[in-house]
């Protein structure tokens, strides 16, 4: 093989003498043959291309699953799918009439987020400041889905990131439910009726406080049907992804 480089492909070092491909870089150290595959290697488990070196596009590029991952990887994915399922009918059937979600464990993560959009959102006015707190919780998960797909080629983990969007619905279904009625006791140990609660202003302003009850319902159904959405589509990404690794094996 006569291959030279008269640059290092990873630090950029220019020698006096291109280097050969299989003598390494004064500077660090890396043969540059190697690192042309290894570079290789990482863009290919990024890639949309099916097994056959066919971009897919559209809705195939969302149930395509990564490109090379270790069986260790994929057992590890397989186990946290499982746990989040059994997890997920538990929050799903939590009773939101009186927010029985919020003595779970991923309320205590998603109560910090929604706070912190409170703080985002200060310098946009009022409502949207009181607004932040829900908006935040429900599209920091999303965006995280969005980039997993978008930078990463990462399917499964976007379907994890949409897991935790529906939940995010789950946990304020009760919080909308109780502004009519409220019962809750809130962050500062006050119900609604005591201190500052963000569904009552924000019904009240749009003119649906009345309708709290249906929302919080709604807010509930929703939430429900986005979790089941996103384990399946986790589940079709961990089968396709069992295929190819099978096939890798017998290779």
């Amino acid at each position: 093989m006569s291959d030279t480089y008269p640059q290092c492909p990873k630090c950029g070092h220019k020698p006096a003498q291109p280097l050969a491909h299989d003598a390494p870089c004064p500077v660090c150290g890396i043969y540059p043959f190697k690192w042309g595959k290894a570079f290789k290697r990482v863009s290919n488990a990024h890639s949309w291309e099916d097994e056959r070196g066919v971009d897919v596009g559209g809705i195939q590029r969302l149930l395509r699953p990564m490109s090379e991952m270790s069986p260790m990887n994929f057992w590890g994915r397989g186990f946290a799918w499982a746990l989040l399922s059994y997890w997920s009918f538990t929050l799903i059937g939590a009773d939101y009439r009186d927010g029985e979600i919020f003595g779970s464990f991923m309320h205590n993560i998603l109560l910090p987020i929604h706070e912190a959009g409170h703080v985002l959102f200060m310098p946009f006015g009022e409502f949207l400041t009181i607004l932040g707190g829900s908006l935040f919780q429900l599209a920091l998960p999303f965006v995280i889905a969005g980039a997993f797909v978008v930078k990463n080629r990462d399917n499964f983990s976007a379907a994890l990131g949409l897991w935790w969007t529906s939940i995010s619905l789950l946990d304020l279904a009760p919080y909308i439910y109780d502004a009519r009625y409220p019962q809750l006791i809130l962050l500062g140990g006050h119900t609604g009726e005591d201190g500052p609660h963000d569904w009552i202003y924000l019904l009240n302003t749009i003119g649906q406080t009345q309708n709290s009850q249906q929302w919080g319902a709604i807010t509930h159904g929703l939430g429900s049907v986005l979790t089941v959405f996103a384990l399946i589509w986790a589940l079709l990404i961990l089968l396709q992804q069992h295929r190819r690794l099978k096939s890798s094996l017998e290779l």
